[in-house]
């Protein structure tokens, strides 16, 4: 284990759910690193549980992506593979493409101000440290303008995506000059919106998600 991991302490969830929170939140920090084991005894007597809720747990992070079973060797944290990318955004590119669309037809004036404000908090956290809090900003912009597109199963499937998303999206904002970009991408697709310009609106937020995968795969092959 590469760090002692901490329980999160919720009285509300199933004590599955808060194991369940735990090791998401331990994968997607980078505490559990990319092909490392997870070894149930060994996770249940670091949370302090029994094996039964870890055991629920992974079973849940294997079906977000974020872990595979692997034979013989059992459970581990998923890589991030170039494969793997691709399929996700390929995905995500037409998802957020049909969201926006919806979104310059139907967005409120009080939708458009969320998506406006948004944007603008992404970009106060530019040069901040907090790689969590900018992640989050960055998912938050784009909830407001699913928020706008007002379709209730396109959301539910954007959000069984999100997690896939998230660890993508954690690689490409460790570089603050990547963030300042993003969010001059974000006042394009908020000024389309506002313009109701729906073919300017899916070409902005086709090349935002195109140019994070060209970037996210250039520091793969960096780091090898």
């Amino acid at each position: 284990m590469t760090s002692k991991l901490q329980l999160i302490a919720d009285d509300y969830l199933p004590l599955r759910d808060v194991v369940f929170k735990t090791l998401r939140g331990a994968i997607l920090r980078g505490e559990l690193k990319p092909g490392e084991r997870l070894m149930e005894i060994r996770l249940a007597n670091e949370l302090g549980v029994s094996r039964t809720p870890i055991r629920e747990a992974i079973r849940m992070l294997e079906l977000e992506g974020l872990v595979l079973m692997v034979p013989r060797r059992g459970a581990q944290v998923a890589k991030i593979t170039e494969k793997d990318l691709k399929e996700v955004l390929e995905v995500r590119i037409g998802l957020d493409e049909l969201a926006i669309g919806f979104a310059c037809e139907r967005v409120t004036p009080e939708q458009l101000e969320a998506i406006r404000e948004a944007g603008e908090y992404f970009e106060s956290l530019a040069d901040s440290e907090d790689l969590t809090a900018v992640a989050e900003a960055d998912v938050r912009f784009h909830d407001r303008i699913y928020d706008a597109a007002g379709n209730q199963r396109l959301n539910q499937i954007l959000s069984n995506l999100r997690e896939q998303m998230y660890r993508y999206r954690m690689e490409y904002l460790k570089d603050t000059k990547q963030r300042r970009k993003l969010a001059a991408e974000h006042r394009a697709m908020y000024e389309a919106i506002r313009l109701r310009d729906t073919e300017t609106a899916k070409r902005e937020i086709r090349s935002h998600v195109q140019q994070q995968e060209e970037a996210i795969i250039l520091r793969m092959r960096e780091e090898g």
